[in-house]
């Protein structure tokens, strides 16, 4: 948990400033009065004042920090009434900073000797850390993003799960998706006509607009116009919100995630992404995201850039899709978070994309993986399913198993299938190598799909074409 302020040791600096002007003039020899003769043992006279006097200086740093407040996340009993909340918090010299109604709760600032005292109270639920979250992806090639405005392309991973196959008949006109990131680029042109709102939750008095470039490449991948230039994305009219609550560096404190999911519930939203994640299960987090889940949300979000490592949060919480990437060759990334937890996995390498400043950027991370699903899932509802579970199961029964057979820990159910999902079209085999028995030859019913599915669907892609 880092901490909000960094402590100032302005007061305690002018020991080091006289200590540096001691060893410029033991350097000097003649500027200290007495040394004339011998300023090697001068040097070694003033030594351990010197030690003693930076030793001083750095425990004291040390006590400004450990004195600071902390910010923290604390959750009150629901019969516990406003003025009576403030009134604790404020009692033991507490700060307040924002209000989680979501949660029955509040975001506050604390000395630490506060906590304890504050935890004691009756009516105080738990205390929480306001911990940070980060996002979880980046350009493949930073620098200076590609030149507005080339020509419309179809970028590899919407074409990979199939989604422009479904553009005839549904393309997430209609569908509200909030994209819980450092914002979107409310200018760029190739986003524009789908953005419908959002709200900055950092900064209430000013637009998300996206001061980092991650949100606007996240938002691309799930709903850039098909306008003839750059990108499209999985559903290309599926309605934008802006939900800004990460910073232009590319994190955000928890509180402020929470307060933005309940703009979401509050402003009726079909979906949202998150495209971050923390290692701390904290249980103010768990809380909102079972609020979402309860209000009809399907909440979809990257597992992690760690491979090996844990499944982050949100992603690792039950009620929510956890992601993972794949590549070009439908392999896990060498990048990827894998885990029991896993639900789906989609392309997340080398994804091109809109980016702040109007251009494009190719990036790579679990937080391009995510809205291939999150557009999926806009899809799905688009074609008339209703209700979270339902969503859900649309998407793990048609997902396209890779890896071992069934739900593994790398791919989950398997590569997300818009068009199947969507329509219900099945898709047949494109093997990677020879093979002598192809989908083709199937003649699979729609509801026996899963059972033949796991039997013959491991090490071979899928190709656009529906079986005959």
């Amino acid at each position: 948990m880092a901490f909000l302020h960094r402590p100032s040791c302005s007061n305690h600096l002018q020991p080091v400033i006289r200590t540096e002007r001691i060893w410029r003039s033991v350097n000097d020899c003649d500027k200290i009065k007495g040394v004339t003769e011998n300023p090697k043992r001068e040097v070694r006279r003033l030594r351990p004042f010197i030690t003693t006097t930076i030793l001083f200086v750095f425990l004291s740093c040390i006590s400004l920090a450990q004195a600071a407040p902390q910010r923290r996340i604390v959750v009150f009993d629901q019969a516990i009434n406003e003025p009576a909340r403030e009134a604790l918090v404020k009692a033991v010299g507490g700060v307040i900073l924002r209000d989680l109604p979501l949660i029955s709760g509040k975001a506050v600032l604390l000395p630490p000797q506060a906590e304890a005292a504050l935890k004691a109270m009756p009516g105080v639920r738990r205390i929480d850390p306001d911990v940070t979250v980060e996002a979880l992806g980046k350009p493949s090639k930073p620098g200076k993003p590609e030149e507005p405005q080339p020509q419309e392309t179809l970028p590899w991973g919407v074409d990979r799960i199939d989604a422009e196959l479904v553009w005839d008949t549904y393309t997430g006109e209609g569908v509200k998706v909030a994209v819980l990131d450092t914002g979107i680029d409310l200018d760029h042109p190739d986003l524009q006509a789908n953005i419908a709102g959002g709200v900055n939750i950092i900064n209430p008095k000013r637009p998300p607009d996206d001061d980092n470039g991650h949100g606007t490449h996240v938002a691309g991948i799930i709903a850039a116009v098909d306008n003839e230039i750059g990108v499209i994305g999985v559903g290309p009219q599926i309605s934008l919100y802006a939900v800004k609550v990460l910073n232009r560096r590319g994190w955000g404190f928890l509180s402020d995630v929470i307060a933005g999911i309940e703009w979401c519930i509050e402003n009726g939203m079909h979906v949202i992404n998150m495209s971050f994640g923390t290692s701390s299960d904290v249980g103010s987090f768990h809380d909102a995201v079972r609020a979402a889940y309860d209000a009809g949300i399907v909440q979809v979000a990257a597992a992690g850039n760690e491979y090996g490592g844990s499944v982050l949060y949100p992603a690792a919480y039950d009620e929510v899709i956890a992601v993972s990437a794949t590549d070009q060759s439908d392999e896990i990334a060498d990048f990827s978070s894998v885990g029991p937890e896993v639900e789906l996995s989609a392309p997340g390498v080398d994804i091109p994309s809109t980016w702040k400043g109007g251009g494009y950027e190719t990036a790579s991370g679990t937080s391009m993986a995510a809205p291939h699903v999150t557009g999926a899932a806009a899809l799905v509802i688009s074609s008339g399913t209703t209700g979270v579970d339902n969503v859900r199961s649309k998407l793990q029964i048609t997902a396209d198993d890779l890896g071992d057979p069934g739900r593994d820990e790398l791919y989950g159910y398997g590569l997300v299938d818009a068009k199947e999902a969507a329509t219900g079209a099945e898709t047949s085999l494109a093997p990677r190598l020879p093979i002598a028995l192809t989908w083709g030859s199937l003649s699979t019913p729609y509801a026996e799909f899963a059972e033949s599915y796991w039997l013959w669907g491991w090490g071979y892609g899928y190709s656009s074409q529906a079986s005959p």
